[in-house]
């Protein structure tokens, strides 16, 4: 509601700064309180057809065509200076208020017409051989641009597009770790569409283009959180399905340590010994909006209503068996009684470094089926089993040992996932399941227990209606992923949009290490 307001407010202001300009121009002043004609009458006064206001319609490219109609009026106006464009961008009610009041200023045409004019005035001098009246329209020349000025505007376009199709549209992401491994790799580069599942409106106003949230070297945060707009998502164009891989923010993402390698909640850290919490709350704490949390990628294997389940590694679905990928991942005890393994091989095949542990022939790795076969290969005296269950109640979200005493990674849940609309009833058992969805997501609120009964903003609440859709995300490589078994549910307002195609990949991050040229230009959607 903050940006539509804001932007009703803004095209109020250009439609009465825009009156007197009209009348200038020998218009009727009214018309430019009428919605639609007002932008049909400016495309005429500065030499755009009539059709040019239609352009106003289409999302994303009305931002460059009402950028383009500021800075063609004012020039109508004889305004040709640098700040007088800059002005008319980023302050077109001011610039035309004063324009308006300037008893001086003069409408002198649509400033396209003119300018082509004069390029042909200049065109007839040259062809003519007439040296006198060609230098005299070069030294007059009042649409000239100095070179400097040419290539700073020049840049600061490339940037405005490029940070517009990046906040819109389009954006490059490089996978940090191998999480997803083994469907996406460490090292490769993916384009993301955050149009798919509805283009979301920036919260963060002031921030540095072309970074996410910390500025390369320095490491402080690229933006400021005030003023802050609230977040609204346009249309989506498909919805989120099944196993798809998805793009969203950090759901813990809100308060967070930056520390060397990786950054931490603050949430996190309160599990930790208390040695290894100061260390990272030395770092400081850093709060941030929805749109600067860090970007995860996994794989939606849980959609708002399903009940999900992970029993024995396989995940089930409303009660049936999932397809788990092609690739999905798990860790194996690997025992080598010849002695330690080739791990030259290991990683020609495609094993990851970071995917095996240990040494003299007891190994823990990280492997595809696929992968295990061919370590089984290299030796029948080789024995591979699941590595242990890992995780526990208290470590593994909703972090309530109490409740959830026999929770680990392997066997997780059940749990319902929450849809807009639904109803769940509350409990001290059940509670911790939701309480950060209330407090936080869908707040904020303060959730309480009294006398065994659950309060919501100090009111008794037997039940809770969710506001929002929730996902549940998880990773391929199941024992060495960060997921909603850690956090909990991803709501909608956190997804970012839907990964399309890997344009580019290095083996395990590093250039140096080759590049996998059969990975380039292949889908990001891998089963």
């Amino acid at each position: 509601m903050g940006i539509l307001i804001f932007l009703i407010v803004y095209y109020l202001l250009t439609s009465f700064t825009l009156q007197k300009l009209f009348v200038k121009a020998g218009e009727d002043g009214w018309k430019a309180l009428v919605p639609g004609w007002n932008f049909i009458i400016w495309s005429k006064l500065v030499g755009q057809p009539k059709w040019w206001a239609a352009l106003l319609l289409i999302p994303i490219v009305n931002i460059f065509i009402w950028s383009g109609l500021c800075v063609d009026m004012v020039r109508s106006f004889g305004r040709y200076k640098y700040l007088d464009s800059f002005l008319a961008v980023l302050a077109a009610p001011f610039i035309f208020f004063q324009i308006g009041n300037d008893p001086k200023a003069k409408y002198l045409g649509p400033t396209l017409e003119l300018e082509k004019a004069y390029a042909e005035k200049i065109q007839a001098a040259e062809e003519s051989g007439d040296k006198y009246q060609l230098k005299k329209l070069i030294a007059n020349n009042p649409y000239v641009k100095s070179s400097g000025r040419e290539w700073a505007e020049a840049i600061i376009f490339a940037v405005f597009a490029a940070t517009f199709i990046r906040m819109f549209l389009i954006e490059a992401y490089v996978i940090p770790t191998s999480s997803m491994e083994g469907s996406l790799l460490v090292g490769d580069f993916l384009f993301v569409s955050k149009a798919h599942y509805g283009i979301r409106t920036p919260q963060t106003v002031l921030q540095v283009p072309l970074v996410h949230n910390t500025i390369p070297v320095v490491g402080s945060e690229s933006y400021l959180e005030k003023p802050k707009l609230e977040m609204n998502r346009l249309p989506a164009i498909e919805n989120i399905d099944r196993n798809e891989a998805v793009v969203f923010n950090f759901p813990e993402g809100d308060s967070v340590y930056v520390y060397p390698g990786r950054t931490f909640s603050i949430y996190q850290t309160r599990r930790m010994p208390v040695n290894q919490r100061k260390q990272i709350e030395a770092y400081g704490l850093r709060t941030r909006p929805i749109d600067k949390m860090d970007h995860y990628i996994k794989r939606c294997v849980a959609l708002p209503g399903d009940k999900f389940e992970i029993r024995d590694r396989k995940i089930f679905i409303n009660d049936q068996e999932g397809i788990a990928p092609d690739k999905v991942q798990f860790a194996y005890r690997v025992t080598s009684k010849g002695g330690p393994l080739n791990l030259k091989k290991l990683k020609e095949f495609g094993l990851s470094t970071e995917d095996i542990a240990g040494a003299n022939g007891n190994y823990e790795i990280v492997m595809t089926e696929e992968e295990k076969e061919f370590v089984q290969s290299l030796d029948p005296n080789i024995t591979i089993e699941h590595a242990p269950s890992r995780g526990n109640a208290a470590d593994l979200w909703p972090n309530d040992p109490a409740n959830f005493s026999d929770w680990n990674l392997d066997n997780y849940g059940p749990i319902t996932i929450p849809a807009a609309g639904a109803t769940v009833e509350l409990t001290p058992q059940n509670i911790a399941l939701y309480r950060r969805i209330i407090e936080v997501y869908e707040g904020p609120n303060t959730v309480g227990i009294t006398n065994g009964k659950i309060t919501i903003n100090g009111t008794a609440a037997s039940t809770y209606t969710f506001q929002m859709d929730y996902y549940w995300m998880m990773g391929d490589n199941r024992h060495r992923s960060e997921d909603s078994r850690f956090w909990g549910f991803v709501p909608q307002n956190h997804v970012v949009g839907k990964p399309l195609f890997i344009w580019f990949s290095t083996k395990e991050g590093n250039m140096m290490n080759g590049i996998r040229w059969g990975r380039i230009f292949s889908s990001a959607q891998k089963d």
